[in-house]
């Protein structure tokens, strides 16, 4: 245990030196990805802008959401969802960032460990714009800065250390089983309808609850909505937050170590 913690911690002062490269590559593949086309960040901010639209249409005008009655639905959804748009394209992004990068694999001096990385970032950078968005929004709808806004940087950063730990998990399996793409894709699919994004986990008979929130992203969904509606601190729910700390940092642990041990093989089957 203690060599593997070791072990962890040499991977992590690894990837810290390779710091300006890692910015380096993600500002590139965000370039590559959203500005490289006529519209740019238009088709980016598209897709879930399409899609909040719809779902706000649907259970607004036609079967009423069940959000808060003092809250405008559209509100209580893009705090949902934004943060789930986040997760799941950082997952699916970070699984495929070896595969996808074969010729900086078999590169011996190349750290293949911030390739998932640089998915995740890349990614990031889309979710900082989506959150200026619902900032905008809040304020059209008279909402003023709020202090528990304060709050949402330390959200984001465990949700960004979330979702690193799978991609590390996910990305390196990923290369030597194409089965791992089908299993995430029907996990993000399941944990889509399980995590409260258009609906009120306060609906949720409580005996329930502690099943549901073994999801990890009910506890950034609802914190994001403790940010902008609820004005509920984080350090309130002391017994689920401390669950979810050790939850990220064991998948934290176990991701990189897998990583790092699978690592020499990746040449082998690319």
């Amino acid at each position: 245990m203690l060599k593997s913690i070791r072990d962890f911690s040499q991977f992590l002062q690894d990837i810290y030196k390779n710091r300006t490269l890692l910015i380096t590559l993600s500002h590139n593949d965000f370039k590559e990805q959203f500005l490289g086309s006529y519209l740019g960040l238009v088709w980016a901010v598209l897709r879930p802008a399409l899609f909040m639209l719809i779902v706000w249409f649907i259970f607004s005008i036609g079967f009423k959401g069940d959000g808060q009655s003092d809250t405008p639905f559209v509100l209580y959804l893009m705090c949902g969802y934004i943060p789930w748009f986040f997760f799941s394209d950082a997952v699916t992004g970070g699984m495929n960032s070896i595969v996808s990068n074969k010729f900086l694999v078999k590169k011996v001096n190349f750290r293949v460990s911030i390739l998932p990385i640089v998915k995740v970032l890349s990614v990031l950078y889309l979710h900082f714009i989506l959150l200026a968005i619902l900032v905008v929004v809040f304020f059209l709808y008279g909402y003023t800065p709020s202090i528990y806004w304060l709050q949402l940087p330390f959200y984001t950063f465990m949700m960004f250390i979330l979702v690193l730990g799978i991609s590390w998990l996910i990305a390196s399996l990923r290369v030597f089983t194409k089965d791992i793409a089908q299993i995430i894709g029907v996990l993000l699919q399941l944990g889509f309808w399980i995590t409260p994004i258009f609906w009120s986990i306060e609906r949720v008979p409580e005996k329930y609850l502690i099943f549901l929130q073994l999801n990890p992203m009910v506890f950034i969904v609802d914190g994001y909505r403790n940010s902008f509606i609820h004005h509920v601190w984080f350090w309130e729910s002391s017994q689920y937050t401390t669950y979810f700390l050790m939850t990220t940092s064991l998948l934290l642990l176990i991701g990189a170590i897998i990583f790092k041990r699978l690592r020499p093989h990746f040449g082998d089957v690319l």
